[in-house]
């Protein structure tokens, strides 16, 4: 046991005052002259012992203000906590009573938001199985067991093989699970109103070649485009201030500047020649396609591959895909060694004190009724 605060300590001084209350409220004595001893002399009176009249009393006041003041002084109990209950985890979606039987015992809970037990219904929601199994690796204290039931395959895979700082028992269970079939949402491009013809006609041919017929709309003037838009600045001259604030604050902006020193190459053209660059601005990304946007001074447009290589380059991120459930069974890895736990005996300390008081006031009502008597 440790003390948090030593300095409540120095609370121990509060002893004198019962010491002192009990000296002061001895049994007076008073002297009363008897007739045979009148003429007797007067002798030195022998020195008196100091006598508490109702020393448990005052005991139990004493041991009062002791834990008042190592209550201030906040007692704390270092050491390894007793072993937690085990943990078992249901995927939203199995059949939880057939995997529980019937056993009844054990810390059932679903694999959700908020982990509720396995009694309850089981609250809708697209955070990934995953994600969960991390956030419930960070709540459980070290050293609890944890026996996870998901489907197979495992939805919800992020490109990260999960990795917690336990030892998990992971019960895969064969389910019917048919990935929804979406099409690829296409980069939505939205070009400013002062664009060339020639660059308007090369960007019109490679919608085409995403097979979208209809030609751009240009922008008007000082409009910006859509959140998850794609401006398209055609020019190779800096962009107005406007579109830059755009950019910072997560826009996506293709323009035919050439790319700054630290951008990264996503395109080469057949000759290796870097042809479109990403660097990021606040935010947001700036995509570079050097060189002019004219068909016939540009090689590297007439490319057939490029209307594909710029659609993977540009398109959004595919959604997580499934997996074999088996295959990514967690990986424990080695953390560091978290500190003992400090438990602060608070709740058991007031209940004493409590208790002390009770004590002291019953034992005081019956000493001033033996008083009286």
């Amino acid at each position: 046991m440790s003390l948090l605060f030593p300095l409540g300590l120095a609370a121990l001084a509060a002893w004198l005052l019962p010491l002192l209350i009990h000296l002061a409220r001895r049994h007076p004595y008073t002297p009363l002259d008897f007739a045979a001893l009148r003429w007797l002399r007067a002798q030195i009176r022998p020195r008196q012992r100091i006598r508490f009249d109702d020393w448990p009393l005052l005991l139990v006041r004493l041991l009062l203000l002791a834990a008042l003041a190592l209550l201030l002084a906040r007692p704390a109990l270092t050491g390894p906590a007793p072993a937690p209950s085990a943990w078992t985890v249901v995927a939203p979606g199995l059949d939880a009573a057939a995997l529980r039987g019937t056993a009844k015992d054990g810390n059932w809970h679903w694999l959700a938001p908020g982990f509720p037990a396995i009694d309850q219904a089981p609250p809708t929601s697209s955070a990934t199985l995953p994600s969960l199994l991390r956030e419930l690796d960070a709540q459980l204290p070290a050293g609890t067991a944890l026996t996870v039931h998901v489907p197979d395959p495992l939805p919800g895979l992020d490109g990260a093989r999960l990795q917690l700082s336990r030892e998990v028992q992971w019960h895969p269970q064969p389910t019917a699970i048919t990935p929804p079939r979406t099409a690829a949402a296409l980069p939505q491009l939205r070009v400013h109103g002062e664009a060339s013809a020639t660059a308007q006609h090369w960007l019109n041919a490679l919608q085409r070649g995403w097979g979208v017929q209809a030609p751009l709309a240009p922008l008007a003037a000082n409009a910006l485009p859509e959140r998850g838009e794609i401006g398209v600045w055609s020019r190779s001259d800096a962009l107005p201030a406007n579109w830059q604030a755009w950019l910072h604050e997560g826009g996506s902006v293709l323009t035919a500047a050439r790319p700054a020193a630290n951008a990264a190459v996503l395109l080469r053209d057949t000759e290796g020649v870097p042809l479109l660059g990403q660097q990021r601005i606040g935010q947001g990304r700036l995509l570079s396609l050097t060189g002019e946007w004219n068909t016939a001074s540009n090689a590297a447009l007439r490319d057939p591959q490029l209307p594909r290589s710029l659609l993977l380059a540009l398109q959004p991120l595919p959604s997580p895909r499934l997996g074999d459930a088996q295959d990514q069974a967690p990986r424990q890895v080695a953390l560091p060694a978290a500190a003992s736990p400090v438990r602060e005996p608070t709740a058991w300390l007031l209940l004493a004190i409590v208790l002390l008081f009770a004590l002291e006031r019953w034992m005081a009502s019956s000493a001033r009724r033996r008083a009286v008597a």
